[in-house]
């Protein structure tokens, strides 16, 4: 199943009040693994940066100033996106801002049926525990050192890493899972997919003769001799 684990950074924490999405980082994954394609973008906010939002992404008005809008680049972002379940961490807060820059230029929304919050996950799985991206990191052993400040691509590279992890771990990879399974965020189910090599159809296998597992006359002559060899034997006492 192909899943798109994104991330965005924006001017402020509403897009009611005029704050604006600028920056998107999107991680393709397939079968919960990482096939390398990925999407990224900043655009132009057509308004000023707080400073308090810089301090966490470090995005100056200036550098966004040269940026291009999120009209010019929506089409290019949506391809990728495609019909693929988005996953986010907190993702109430992302999907919130990328309909808000659709409505904005008139394009329809993303459905909230494609949402998968990664934040009510960890909370379903770690309850009581602090749910952060940085904290998940620490709790699974993800490198987070080349975090600085915070930004959407590397976010969501991070996300992809704790994703993994609270849908079941690593093994999720090793090609047991068939393209149905695990469809939801909570499965646990491991599948054989029908083209794995131990699960063809016997008619697709080269047909061997069973080996003999039966011990030969001669084999258990030999065997008598030995344990008739044994002094002070525990089965003669």
């Amino acid at each position: 199943m192909r899943e798109v684990i994104f991330d965005t950074e924006t001017t402020g924490l509403d897009p009611k009040t005029g704050d604006r999405m600028v920056e998107i980082g999107c991680v393709e994954m397939i079968g919960r693994v990482e096939t390398g394609r990925t999407f990224h973008a900043y655009f132009n906010p057509e308004r000023d940066m707080p400073i308090e939002a810089e301090r966490v992404h470090g995005l100056s008005a200036a550098f966004l100033a040269t940026k291009p809008r999120f009209a010019e680049t929506v089409d290019e972002l949506l391809d990728f996106l495609g019909d693929a379940p988005l996953v986010a961490h907190n993702a109430g807060f992302d999907f919130g801002f990328l309909n808000n820059e659709l409505q904005l230029i008139g394009r329809e929304a993303i459905a909230m049926e494609r949402m998968v919050d990664t934040v009510a996950i960890a909370r379903k799985k770690h309850p009581g525990s602090k749910l952060s991206l940085d904290a998940l990191c620490t709790r699974y052993g993800i490198d987070r050192s080349h975090r600085v400040k915070h930004g959407a691509l590397l976010d969501a590279e991070l996300l992809a890493q704790v994703y993994v992890e609270l849908t079941g771990g690593r093994q999720i990879g090793l090609g047991l899972v068939g393209d149905d399974a695990g469809a939801g965020p909570d499965s646990n189910v491991t599948t054989f997919t029908p083209n794995a090599p131990w699960h063809r159809p016997s008619g697709d296998r080269p047909r061997r003769e069973p080996r003999p597992h039966v011990a030969s006359a001669e084999e258990l002559e030999r065997h008598k001799a030995f344990i008739a060899g044994i002094d002070n034997a525990i089965w003669t006492r």
